[in-house]
């Protein structure tokens, strides 16, 4: 092989940039401005007004295709005018009604679809949310009865289905033969499953919903009325008190099936008797437009409903086809619902009335919103009827069931709450006087006060705040336990504003109310929702009493070990009110109350808490010694929590919390007080790498800040506390697991070291650094999975060379002694099978090696003499570059060599053409042997016609660019390479 000698050429860095200068200009127009191309036509030769018309564009082509209003995209965007539909909603509009049949569908929305309230705002609150409540709160583990005929294939069979096999027949015979069906189901079809288990009630009646549907796909219509009519027939059955909410919520779901289906049913056949095919019933039809036949099958529903005998079920059947009644008169709805509310009244029972009451309620929020005539009705009926619960009947059934008062008059919530919640609605304060005002009169009841304060606006509450303490304290005790009213009350004064002159005297009266409770879960279910209250309205000695007071209630016999998520709720409603951290961590009683978290996991949950408050709301730095010694116990906390099976988000989280807190520790000028806040954070943090990564920039920051105090100029001060600094990273770099980091921080360290005129613990960085490469790992973890790790060290070997280039020798130790040590290491590390990352990091080396040959370096660092000004241009200096440069492109030659096989010619041209843009860029070719070593690379990288024309191209583009510049060399270079690749 061939022995070329490496020569670079003497630039001048300065010049160079210079010419690489472009003069400014100011802008005469904004340069993001879309272009526009005005074409301007001359009444004359009709040829060249068509030449003209097809040689300029009338516009831009560059098109927002967002935000354009330009004809060439109303295909796109014609539906929004000219704006995106992001920029309508930023503007506050909405998109433009569709041309389509797409709005008049979502006009046409069924509501029975919403459930219930879900169309009526953010301050009504549907009954899909308070349906899990129920059905999780009211449960029972007694045996339940269901009456029915259609969920066994036995069942079934006692079951007989008329059919109607007549082609024709009147109108009344249709009508007797269905009715005869009806008194089939009323003669004793039915059976009774006794003995089941709430799970099987529920499967129950889930298959009953099932048999509904099918039955109504089977166009069994009938059958689907008798599922109806028992299932309403259940909610007579009083015999398992407890489960009659949830059973209210079970069976009312299949209502509102059958109730869907049969308003569906009706709105077809109006459309098919429609004269027209494509005529349809508008969004908001009336019952005019709806055709005789439509109305006639509308009719033939109701007239079955009115021949059931017993009310119940009469009366719930009919409310779930309430809806229907728009296809016989538009204005049904009020005089259905008055007479329904009314019918009511025939139910004997207190507690089956009130949820009848509650289902015509909401089934008129939904039907008819703005008509409430009904609501006022139903709730004065039950305050009327409401002595019915003292009565005899009604205690005959509990003392039977075993059932007591307090646990009986619970059941009444959901329905007395939802049926307040309709009369509340959009209400003013002056129909809350005359609830309270009939309250009193006739129904002070623990259970009616609760209601009506979770029912009306929170500030009409909040206004009336000490009438509601009064009535509170002077209401019957039967019922819903007091505390349980403190706590309602609390709530609607949280998200309110209490007048100001009320807000002690409430919180007074409650306080001595609750302070009097013995039972903690009672006490602390008062005190996490008022803490909140005293929080917003009070100061340091009240949260600090209030906390003292909860410490008191909940230490005897180890209570806290029981309320874990109660006084945690507590910590997170000061944190979210209380951002004073110096004044939070003052308070003598709130770490005591952050002591009573013992169990590990729950107490690293509170730190995290207040660590994210902190991180959230500190927004300027902390030097209080009360909080900085507060954090970090905290913070010990969290970290001691982390082991070896911790999760790696786990640890993520931990760490991004503490570094957060790090950085808001700051002492100003105080740098000493700060570094030792440093060491202190190392040995309290030191098993996580994020935080000791973060801990080493900290100090790295802390040596530049110095540096920049003083000017670069170091006392002997100031230069012991920067080495100071590069002990700590020396020393704490090591304990990183991650081999990668601790390469970078080595780097970094040490740069910062050379800023500092730190020379000797510069090359330690540097050294440490280099001895590490070989421990490299081959792969490293990534997010998702795990990815080769020779990319990264390429970047970082880059890098690490073009720090060396200013990093000035040690005398003791020759020329470039660390940038030789690096060499011998890269010659034995294990590289990648087929890998060229050893002869790529050789091109840099040679870059690197052109500028350490110059006179004058490329860059430096500020007041360090790099070996440009030590050795001054030493002829041992440059031969002693040279000499390793040739080394390095033997080396690159033999592997080019040792790669020149047809299956690695297009990798051989890849890197052949690397090392021509450093040879192009760095070497003499005045040389012949420099020259002739290009020219043969050149060859090299065209054999085989594997070779990339683009880089080809731009590296021919260089040599022409340097040529024109009056370089012979490069005159002289370009024929032989521009001959070679034509």
């Amino acid at each position: 092989m061939a022995t070329y000698e490496w020569v670079p050429r003497t630039r001048n860095y300065a010049a160079e940039i210079k010419s690489f200068e472009v003069t400014s200009v100011a802008a005469t127009s904004h340069p993001l401005k879309a272009i526009t191309v005005t074409e301007v036509k001359k009444i004359g030769d009709k040829k060249d007004a068509s030449k003209s018309s097809a040689s300029a564009p009338s516009k831009s082509t560059v098109i927002d295709p967002l935000s354009s209003s330009d004809p060439l995209s109303v295909g796109i965007n014609a539906e929004f005018d000219g704006l995106d539909p992001l920029s309508r909603i930023m503007k506050g509009d909405s998109a433009p009604a569709a041309k389509s049949n797409r709005s008049d569908r979502l006009k046409a929305q069924s509501v029975d679809e919403t459930d219930g309230g879900d169309n009526l705002g953010e301050t009504f609150e549907p009954w899909s949310l308070k349906k899990a409540g129920i059905l999780s709160v009211y449960t029972t583990s007694e045996k339940l009865s269901i009456t029915t005929s259609f969920l066994s294939a036995t069942d079934q069979e006692n079951v007989v289905i008329k059919t109607q096999t007549q082609s024709a027949g009147t109108v009344s015979d249709k009508v007797k033969n269905r009715l005869e069906q009806l008194d089939d189901f009323e003669e004793g079809s039915v059976k009774e499953m006794l003995n089941l288990s709430q799970q099987d009630y529920v499967k129950r009646i889930e298959e009953l919903n099932e048999a509904l549907k099918t039955a109504w796909d089977s166009d069994h219509r009938v059958k689907a009325l008798k599922i109806a009519i028992q299932c309403s027939k259940l909610l007579a059955d009083i015999s398992v008190i407890p489960f009659y909410p949830s059973k209210f919520v079970l069976i009312t779901d299949i209502l509102d099936t059958f109730g869907r289906l049969v308003y569906d049913r009706l709105l077809d056949k109006a459309q098919s008797s429609l004269p027209g095919r494509s005529l349809k019933l508008s969004a908001n039809f009336t019952s005019d437009e709806v055709p005789e036949a439509a109305k006639e099958t509308c009719r033939n529903w109701f007239f079955k409903i009115a021949s059931i005998r017993e009310l119940i079920p009469r009366l719930y059947v009919e409310a779930a086809l309430l809806k229907s009644y728009n296809f016989l008169n538009t204005n049904e709805y009020s005089d259905a619902l008055r007479r329904l509310s009314l019918m009511v009244r025939g139910i004997g029972d207190p507690l089956v009335a009130v949820y009848a009451r509650c289902y015509l309620c909401r089934v008129g929020m939904i039907i008819a919103p703005k008509f409430k005539d009904h609501i006022p009705r139903c709730f004065e009926d039950f305050i009327t009827t409401f002595p019915q619960v003292q009565g005899e009947s009604v205690q005959n059934i509990l003392a039977v069931q075993k059932l007591d008062m307090p646990r009986y008059l619970t059941l009444f919530s959901p329905a007395l709450d939802w049926i307040l919640q309709c009369l509340a609605h959009n209400a003013s304060e002056t129909l809350l006087n005359e609830t309270l005002e009939r309250c009193k009169e006739q129904c002070n009841n623990a259970l009616m006060i609760n209601s009506i304060m979770s029912a009306f606006q929170p500030q009409y509450i909040a206004n009336r705040a000490l009438v509601f303490t009064e009535m509170i304290r002077d209401c019957e005790g039967t019922g819903l336990p007091k505390y349980l009213l403190h706590r309602t009350l609390g709530l609607c004064l949280v998200v309110a504003e209490t007048p100001e002159d009320q807000r002690l005297p409430v919180l007074n009266e409650v306080w001595k109310a609750v302070v009097k409770q013995k039972n903690p879960s009672e006490y602390i279910g008062c005190a996490e929702i008022w803490i909140e209250f005293v929080v917003k309205h009070c100061g340091k000695r009240e949260i600090n009493t209030f906390l003292g007071d909860i410490i008191k209630h909940m230490t005897p016999d180890r209570a806290y070990e029981d309320f874990y998520p109660q006084l945690q709720s507590v910590v997170i409603k000061i944190l979210a009110h209380q951002h004073d951290f110096s004044l939070l961590f003052s308070l003598d009683k709130f770490m005591t109350f952050v002591d009573m978290f013992q169990k590990e996991a729950v107490k690293v949950e509170v730190c995290k808490n207040i660590f994210e408050s902190f991180n959230k709301h500190q927004t300027t730095s902390v030097s209080d010694p009360v909080v900085i010694n507060a954090m970090m116990f905290l913070g010990k906390i969290m970290h001691d929590s982390v082991d070896a099976l911790t999760l790696e988000d786990e640890k993520r989280q931990i760490g991004q919390l503490l570094c957060g807190f790090i950085r808001l520790v700051q002492f100003g000028r105080d740098f000493e007080q700060q570094l030792s806040f440093y060491v202190e954070s190392r040995a309290y943090f030191s098993n996580l790498d994020s935080v000791l990564i973060t801990l080493i920039h900290s100090v790295n920051n802390l040596a530049v800040e110095t540096r920049r105090i003083v000017r670069g100029s170091h006392t002997s001060k100031t230069a012991a506390f920067v080495r100071a600094c590069a002990a700590y990273c020396f020393i704490t770099i090591p304990s990183l697991q991650s081999i990668y980091s601790q390469l970078q921080l080595y780097l970094l360290s040490g740069q910062v070291a050379l800023l500092n005129q730190c020379y000797s613990q510069g090359d330690a960085f540097f050294k440490a650094s280099i001895s590490l490469i070989p421990e490299m790992p081959k792969t490293l973890d990534g997010d998702a999975k795990s990815k080769s790790s020779e990319p990264y060290l390429l970047e970082y070997l880059y890098s690490f060379v073009a720090t060396l280039l200013v990093t000035p020798d040690n005398p003791e130790m020759g020329v470039m002694y660390l940038l030789r040590g690096l060499l011998n290491v890269l010659q034995d590390y294990t590289w990648e099978p087929n890998s060229d990352a050893r002869i790529l990091v050789y091109t840099r080396v040679l870059a690197m090696l052109s500028a350490a040959y110059q006179e004058e370096y490329p860059y430096h660092i500020d007041k360090v003499d790099s070996n440009d000004s030590m050795y001054g241009n030493d002829p041992k200096y440059l031969s002693e570059v040279k000499n390793m440069a040739n080394t390095l492109i033997s080396e690159i030659l033999s592997h080019l060599k040792s790669i020149a096989t047809p299956d690695n010619a297009k990798r051989q041209s890849s890197l052949v053409m690397e090392i021509l843009s450093v040879l192009l860029t760095t070497c003499d070719f005045s040389q012949p042997s420099v020259s002739t070593l290009t020219v043969n690379l050149w060859n090299l990288a065209q054999k085989n016609g594997q070779a990339d024309v683009k880089t080809l191209k731009k590296l021919i583009d260089l040599v022409k660019s340097k040529a024109s510049s009056a370089s012979s060399a490069f005159q002289s270079l370009l024929p032989r390479l521009v001959i070679n690749n034509a």
